[in-house]
């Protein structure tokens, strides 16, 4: 039996706990069906990440492995693959249902895979697939954004964290569609970094918005992508958003929200998960596949750039728990990303 390095958890634990994340060794698997068994170089970290390791003060009986942002090399592949080959560079955010992507290799199903970007490492490519599939499926599918700036004159979109990951992604996304894009920031470098992503004003999402937006000459916002806090900015959702516009959000809540609230404005209201297609091995996975690959291209097309903003080496619990206490404080900007075993 053929062991790997892995960083793990058998019990979920607060990040300040020695036992939180431990450095393992673990059996290494192989590819079977349509997966892949990558050599991991390098892992982005999210509060998916975090959310999971303190969820609910469980013990597992085998050690549970973290870890939804993957960039790497194909080193074998199922009897049933027909997308990549052994030496393939890929990237890719992984299933939620199966071990995270924090140990030396990896197994994936390839239909949630893509190439990596050529012209980007494998730091700056593992920080990239659950932000851009969040980002895209959120905007072109849930929203039903239009990808052609033609179609998007004089149509605006409010996005409330428009510094975090997914905000940095979303930003230049919406940005290249032709939209009008307020991003919320509520510092001098948060508002920096997200106007060099492309947005045109930003606004602080500690106020209300509809004052805010009326300052800049914007009476309603037609889609408005939350990536925090639901419950906390529901009613300045409500407020601010244009009759028969669309809210869509990827942030669960913690209380019950209003839905009445946007009824008088006929308000489409929809979530965003990007783990659905694999939770529920749909019909169209393999979109996040194609998905993935049209990002590597605007990526090598320089439409859009790496949200790389940390990274880490090598991969292990010490920096691995670093990566976790700067997501869970608040304050991180762009994507952290840990690399390299040793």
């Amino acid at each position: 039996m053929t062991k790997m390095k892995a960083v793990g958890l058998y019990e979920h634990l607060p990040i300040d706990h020695q036992d939180s994340l431990l450095d393992l060794e673990v059996e290494k698997p192989k590819a079977h069906n349509r997966d892949l068994l990558v050599r991991v170089k390098a892992v982005g970290v999210n509060p998916v990440d975090y959310k999971i390791r303190a969820s609910n003060g469980e013990k597992e009986e085998e050690p549970k492995i973290l870890g939804w942002d993957v960039s790497g090399i194909v080193e074998e592949v199922g009897p049933d693959s027909t997308l990549f080959q052994p030496g393939d560079e890929v990237y890719y955010a992984g299933d939620i249902t199966r071990q995270g992507g924090n140990s030396e290799f990896h197994l994936i199903d390839e239909r949630i895979v893509g190439k990596k970007p050529e012209t980007l490492s494998f730091a700056e490519s593992a920080a990239l697939p659950l932000t851009s599939i969040t980002a895209y499926e959120g905007l072109f599918e849930r929203l039903n954004i239009s990808s052609e700036p033609i179609n998007n004159q004089n149509k605006s979109i409010l996005i409330i964290g428009a510094a975090g990951g997914v905000g940095s992604i979303a930003t230049q996304l919406a940005k290249k569609a032709g939209l009008t894009v307020v991003g919320t920031a509520s510092r001098p470098e948060t508002e920096e970094w997200v106007l060099g992503l492309g947005a045109d004003h930003t606004i602080n999402h500690y106020k209300a918005f509809t004052p805010q937006l009326r300052e800049l000459g914007i009476t309603n916002v037609d889609y408005i992508f939350c990536l925090n806090a639901t419950e906390k900015h529901w009613d300045h959702m409500a407020d601010s958003v244009a009759p028969q516009g669309k809210i869509c959000s990827i942030v669960e809540t913690d209380e019950p929200v209003d839905l009445t609230l946007l009824q008088q404005k006929s308000v489409t209201f929809v979530w965003e998960l990007m783990f659905t297609r694999a939770m529920f091995q749909t019909d169209d996975m393999i979109e996040q596949h194609n998905l993935l690959n049209e990002v590597a291209d605007l990526i090598d097309q320089s439409e859009i750039k790496t949200t790389l903003n940390k990274r880490l080496s090598p991969i292990n619990a010490q920096n691995l728990k670093q990566a976790h206490q700067l997501l869970e404080s608040g304050s991180s900007i762009g994507k952290i990303v840990v690399e390299n075993f040793k």
